[in-house]
């Protein structure tokens, strides 16, 4: 009887590789926009499995209530302002055309109003390099630059929980409990480790366990693995040759 790869597993989408998202504290993302500026108090800060800074519940004037990463710096009773009147402080919000060239963002939108895409991990900061009139080039913390809308919002400051990952492991236990908590898939094992029943690189007890070779032409998604079979083979006849320099 067949058994599926563990890619095939995890594209199926059942318990064992989903995230255990019911447990997360909410969705991190910034309030709906409003004309004017709203103020707001940082009500408590929440530890969240799914999120890797530290969370800030806001309850703002007017009774909403919105999650945001917590910048550096900040504590409960902190005040906290969105909207274009914003002043330049570490974890108020505005548009991107309110800022000035220099300074350091986090959670900025990709698309003005979806809440914030990028620059979310805890430590991670962006930084706006130059203003060119319909656009924002803002600096990622991959050393990418990229261009965004002048209305797309984003937090001023750095994103709280840096030093994170400075903190050695140790042990296989820690990584397992790490893993457990965003239900990832973990220890990560090479094909050619694998029993024969479990992965066709797998192979009998010998020295040399890989059996690998190029997967079928037709192979169906999950089983193109390793060798990918080439997409023509033979030798180039004088027509394709002339093809082949007419692309170049």
């Amino acid at each position: 009887m067949g058994k599926n790869l563990i890619s095939q597993a995890r594209g199926r989408g059942g318990p064992t590789y989903r995230a255990p998202s019911f447990r997360y504290a909410g969705r991190l993302k910034h309030r709906p926009w409003k004309e004017g500026t709203v103020h707001g108090n940082v009500v408590d800060l929440i530890h969240c499995q799914g999120h890797s800074s530290p969370l800030a519940l806001i309850k703002y004037e007017d009774g909403d209530t919105n999650l945001m990463a917590a910048s550096e710096g900040m504590r409960v009773g902190d005040t906290i302002t969105h909207g274009n009147n914003a002043e330049l402080e570490s974890g108020n919000v505005t548009r991107l055309v309110n800022l000035p060239e220099g300074t350091l963002i986090y959670n900025i939108e990709g698309i003005p109003g979806d809440g914030g895409k990028f620059a979310r991990a805890s430590g991670t900061f962006a930084k706006i390099i130059s203003k060119l009139g319909d656009k924002i080039i803002v600096k990622l913390p991959s050393r990418k630059n990229k261009e965004f809308h002048p209305n797309c919002r984003a937090t001023i400051g750095i994103i709280a929980g840096g030093g994170r990952l400075e903190k050695p492991l140790l042990k296989a236990g820690r990584s397992f409990y790490k893993k457990k908590a965003k239900n990832k898939l973990w220890p990560v094992m090479s094909g050619c480790a694998m029993n024969a029943v479990d992965h066709p690189f797998g192979n009998k007890r010998t020295s040399r366990k890989s059996k690998a070779r190029p997967a079928p032409k037709n192979a169906p998604p999950g089983r193109k693995v390793g060798m990918i079979r080439p997409r023509r083979t033979g030798r180039k006849t004088g027509k394709t040759m002339e093809n082949t320099r007419s692309l170049i």
